[in-house]
């Protein structure tokens, strides 16, 4: 198998909490960040905004234990199963996903 990496040498990993199977956030990776999350058993990947490594949960200590890492039929897009220590976004919710289209009619006007 030969992943698809992206034009900047990334590949979408959908992070998913193993037991609820909730979705909790969308992130980037490239090899790097990949082979980190392999060896640690915890996610890391590539920031593009700051452009360097992000081993999440490395300040704020939400961690996510990786459980199983799957690959999409095409081959360009990463599942990866995992047990949250807390929750995943930035604003202190479970999951990145908390908001629906309605909540921000603005950004679709």
């Amino acid at each position: 198998m030969n992943l698809k990496w992206d034009s900047q040498g990334l590949i979408p990993a959908v992070v998913q909490d193993a037991t609820t199977r909730q979705v909790l956030m969308v992130a980037y990776m490239n090899a790097e960040s990949l082979q980190k999350t392999l060896e640690m058993g915890e996610t890391v990947f590539w920031s593009r905004s700051r452009g360097e490594l992000w081993h999440k949960g490395a300040t704020s200590g939400n961690t996510q234990t990786v459980r199983e890492i799957l690959v999409d039929c095409d081959e360009d897009t990463l599942l990866i199963l995992v047990d949250p220590a807390g929750p995943a976004c930035h604003t202190g919710a479970v999951t990145c996903f908390f908001r629906t289209l309605e909540d921000i009619t603005d950004a679709v006007k």
